[in-house]
């Protein structure tokens, strides 16, 4: 049975967030949006989300588009706490979508992986 509440940190504009948001209703669970390009998380919310998904700073970065070269991001001497205050300052770098769920929080990347929290 699937969980009854959620909550995405979802970018509309991208292709597997919209899936599985749609994958999440399709479940029968109606989730909480949370467009973090609007209204970005503060710096304890995104360690613990991070965190709670089993992840590193590094495994949550977006890596795709100029920003994350640009910003030097891609040199593997910047540590933990460097990528994490470009992912504040620039929430664009924020891999997506995080999905929360009563059963854990994981990165949705590839959609697949919703299933393990629902």
């Amino acid at each position: 049975m699937a969980t009854k509440s959620a909550t995405i940190w979802h970018n509309p504009a991208c292709s597997t967030s919209r899936k599985v948001l749609a994958a999440l209703r399709g479940a029968g669970v109606e989730p909480q949006v949370v467009e973090y390009l609007k209204t970005p998380p503060d710096r304890a919310t995104l360690v613990d989300m991070i965190a709670r998904a089993g992840l590193t700073a590094r495994a949550a970065m977006r890596t795709k588009g100029g920003l994350y070269r640009e910003l030097g991001l891609d040199d593997p001497a910047r540590t933990d706490a460097e990528i994490l205050d470009a992912m504040l300052a620039h929430p664009v770098l924020i891999e997506r979508p995080f999905v929360k769920t009563a059963k854990g929080v994981r990165l949705c990347r590839p959609p697949e992986r919703l299933a393990e929290v629902l």
